[in-house]
């Protein structure tokens, strides 16, 4: 079975019966769903920012001087804080929520056609945890071989119980919104490999701001959204994805002490440090997957993906 059909057997299930706009509507509806998912964010979130931003000494300490530089010091200060951290992965739930919501009352797509299929949902979702396990363990066993990283037991604590479950909501959420939503959107009206592409573009698009970003980087975050979109596609249903996005951020950072996407290290069970002059494997300031570790894994999974027979996706 092609995949450049319109209405590929794989995918047909999942897009409802609405045809799509214009890939440049799409893509500036994206845009405004994602304006709206970051004001319901905010909505949660600033409250909370400023209990706790008004209740530092040090905040306050330093907008009582008025130096700007100090006042930004101060707010990076506390929010910086885990604890915030995890906040921040949580509240990402009302992007499911929104998602789910434009779909329904805009594209007239039920829960199962963004992927929240009714069937096999432990097994899919058990299934997707040990393969984001793995793989990204894969990746770290090749550039630790390659001498591109070192680790060091550092113990964890407490706080991963909390930090798994806002990767599970964080991992979903994106998901949800690049691989449910864009992609099968653009698929109504255009080939799958269309809304592929261009939901992994857009999807690598989210990062250009983080920390450390880089070409290699911006090329691995296109793959990864490829290969999230063939085994969503593979699978019919976004529990096993959801899942593997979550335990590949979970154990890239609270397992194995890696920075995840450029974003600052955490608590973690291992400490990892990087070699000097392995940027090229390593990822360097913006972690792992910003080398060619992560690249190597990544385009196996999708070679085996697009390699492996294609079967008729289920409705629910």
């Amino acid at each position: 079975m092609k995949m450049d059909l319109k209405r590929n057997i794989n995918i047909a299930p999942l897009l409802g019966e609405k045809k799509g706009w214009n890939i440049v509507v799409e893509i500036l509806v994206f845009l405004a769903v994602m304006l709206l998912c970051m004001i319901g964010q905010a909505i949660v979130t600033v409250p909370i920012e400023s209990a706790l931003l008004f209740n530092n000494a040090g905040y306050m300490a330093a907008v009582q001087s008025g130096d700007a530089a100090a006042i930004m010091d101060a707010t990076n200060a506390v929010l910086s804080n885990e604890s915030f951290t995890v906040l921040s992965l949580a509240a990402e739930f009302v992007m499911i929520a929104i998602v789910l919501g434009f779909c329904a009352l805009c594209e007239k797509r039920k829960p199962w056609q963004v992927g929240f299929a009714k069937k096999n949902i432990l097994k899919e979702y058990g299934v997707g945890l040990a393969l984001g396990f793995a793989v990204f363990s894969v990746a770290v066993l090749l550039a630790a071989l390659m001498g591109a990283v070192r680790l060091s037991f550092a113990g964890g604590g407490v706080l991963l119980v909390f930090f798994a479950a806002g990767f599970m909501i964080q991992g979903m959420a994106e998901e949800v919104l690049c691989r449910g939503y864009l992609m099968c959107s653009v698929a109504r009206r255009y080939p799958l490999w269309v809304g592929i592409l261009a939901n992994s573009v857009v999807f690598a698009s989210l990062h250009l701001l983080n920390s450390g970003i880089s070409a290699l980087a911006f090329i691995n975050l296109v793959l990864y959204g490829i290969f999230a979109s063939l085994y969503f596609v593979r699978r019919g249903n976004i529990w096993g994805i959801g899942a593997f996005h979550a335990v590949w951020n979970f154990v890239q950072g609270n397992f194995y002490g890696i920075q995840v996407s450029g974003t600052g290290k955490m608590t973690s069970v291992f400490a990892s440090s990087f070699t000097e002059g392995r940027e090229l494997i390593n990822g360097g300031a913006f972690g792992l997957e910003g080398g060619l570790a992560v690249s190597s894994v990544l385009a196996v999974g999708i070679v085996l993906l697009y390699l492996e027979p294609w079967k008729k996706a289920e409705a629910a």
